[in-house]
């Protein structure tokens, strides 16, 4: 009977896959959904493309277990600064200028807005290289789940996720991933919310909860008594960092910015806005809400040999099957949401930006969604593989890889991106260095780690470093570089003051 729920579930989302065929033969449809995407099924795709195994079993369980209910601050600013603030400072602008300049993706974007092909080249090379460790801790964090809930194989959980998704994305594309997230993220609301009634019951409800906790102490972390129920925790410096990284790095991550383009009205931004940012809250605030509990399961989870990963399945094992089984579908719907969104964004950056104008002169659409179709299922491979690697190997924990991925990308792009969008007098130059910078410090975190001072020796605090860096880089750079051409960007610009019974900076139309 566990298997009943997922077996339903899983037919729903070919049947979508396969009903939006049809609209996803033009590049356009099959990356944007022809830009004409709904406020509600946009806020779903940005909620769910946010939140997926990675949060719900490696950083919750993660930063949970080391800094207690405190960890609910990283839930608390995804909503404010990741979902509220990204749509609200980039929303519009990002939909106004992405359809002036034609760009499907962050890449194109960067090179129209800067006239630069070598620009788009070196984006498109981050994208495909640092998307990679993120699809691959995807799997991980299901994977622990899977096997607490059914006795499947690692190997097994893997390839079933692999070809659903591959399946229904080939299929239907932008589209149909977008309906399935917005059927999928309903499934996580409600999931979520039982699981964490049904966890702080089984210690007796929600103040007797606390008051347990409150009655923890670990003197390796803290010897002040009641640390982990108090209100910023034991360590809260590195906290902040987490929040930091989990919060504005959205801001600069291709596959988050892109739900922008697609998004069809002013009507759809503003519901848009509530709707991410309420979604933001249940999801982010419960699942870091339910990590903070973990150390009441301490007897239950070796976090030594097991590691913070396996927190999170502890915490659920004693659950009814039918909560578990529909744990796992809530876990496995935030993470091929995620999945879909990262395969979809680097495949068509591949093609579209990479090897479209560079290697093949003239591709023709059709030749060119064939394309992007080929490479979603080649990087669902790949990812597949590099996670049986890294599962054989134990490389490192989910959240070290997601910062490792995250860190990179918005390191290199936010900065760039946000300047561009408001600021005539941003400079190619300044680009390239944001991009230099963000990358290199990533990889020499990961390969020189020892050389690090030690409070950035954690890519999850380097990542954040290399974002903050970049709003000192891109001005500074900028001011000391030769502006860009005046009428070049008055042009650019020129298409937020378009005639409207307002001003485009007010609405869309």
């Amino acid at each position: 009977m566990k298997f009943l729920p997922l077996l339903v579930y899983f037919a729903i989302l070919l049947f979508i896959g396969f009903k939006f065929r049809a609209r996803s033969n033009s590049v356009s449809g099959f990356v944007l959904g022809g830009r004409s995407v709904g406020a509600w099924l946009t806020a779903f795709s940005y909620g769910t493309s946010y939140f997926s195994a990675v949060v719900f079993v490696g950083y919750a369980g993660q930063f949970g277990w080391k800094y207690g209910i405190a960890a609910t601050w990283a839930g608390i600013g995804n909503a404010l600064i990741g979902a509220l603030m990204a749509w609200t400072v980039l929303g519009r602008r990002t939909r106004l200028l992405s359809q002036h300049l034609d760009a499907s993706t962050m890449p194109e974007f960067f090179g129209r807005r800067y006239d630069s092909k070598a620009l788009k080249l070196v984006a498109s090379a981050i994208i495909f290289v640092f998307l990679v460790p993120y699809t691959a801790s995807l799997y991980n964090g299901l994977s622990r789940l899977f096997a607490m809930a059914f006795s499947i194989d690692y190997s097994m959980c893997i390839l079933l996720m692999s070809v659903l998704t591959a399946v229904y994305v080939t299929a239907g594309g932008y589209m149909a991933s977008a309906i399935n997230d917005f059927i999928q993220g309903i499934i996580m609301l409600f999931g979520l919310v039982a699981v964490i009634a049904a966890v702080i019951m089984t210690n007796g409800g929600l103040i007797d909860s606390l008051d347990s906790l409150a009655r923890i102490t670990d003197l390796n972390v803290s010897s002040t008594p009641g640390v982990f129920a108090s209100f910023f925790g034991p360590d809260p410096l590195n906290l902040l960092f987490v929040i930091i990284l989990t919060s504005f790095g959205t801001w600069g991550l291709p596959q988050m910015v892109q739900k922008f383009y697609a998004i069809s009205n002013e009507d759809a931004i503003a519901k848009g806005t509530i709707i991410s940012t309420l979604f933001a809250f249940v999801i982010a605030g419960g699942c870091y809400f339910l990590g903070g509990f973990g150390r009441l399961f301490a007897s239950k989870v070796d976090v030594v040999k097991e590691g913070y990963d396996a927190i999170i399945p502890a915490m659920l094992a004693d659950l009814g099957p039918a909560l578990i089984s529909l744990t796992v579908i809530l876990v496995l719907s935030a993470s091929m949401s995620t999945l879909s969104s990262l395969v979809i964004t680097s495949s068509a950056t591949l093609t579209s930006d990479f090897i479209k104008g560079s290697f093949v002169k003239n591709m023709k659409p059709k030749t060119e969604v064939l394309t992007i179709r080929l490479f979603i299922v080649f990087f669902i491979a790949v990812s597949a593989i590099i996670a049986l690697i890294q599962h054989k190997s134990s490389v490192t924990f989910i959240a070290q890889l997601m910062g490792i991925s995250w860190g990179a990308l918005a390191g290199s792009f936010l900065a760039p991106f946000l300047f561009s969008l408001y600021w005539k007098r941003t400079t190619k130059a300044s680009c390239w260095v944001s991009f230099i910078f963000g990358s290199t410090l990533m990889i020499l975190n990961m390969l020189a780690k020892p050389y690090f001072p030690e409070i950035f020796r954690s890519p999850i605090n380097c990542g954040a470093l290399a974002m903050l860096a970049g709003f000192v880089i891109v001005p500074l750079v900028s001011f000391i570089t030769r502006a860009p051409d005046r009428r070049f960007t008055d042009a650019l610009f020129a298409c937020y003051d378009s005639p409207r019974q307002v001003s485009a900076k007010t609405a869309l139309g």
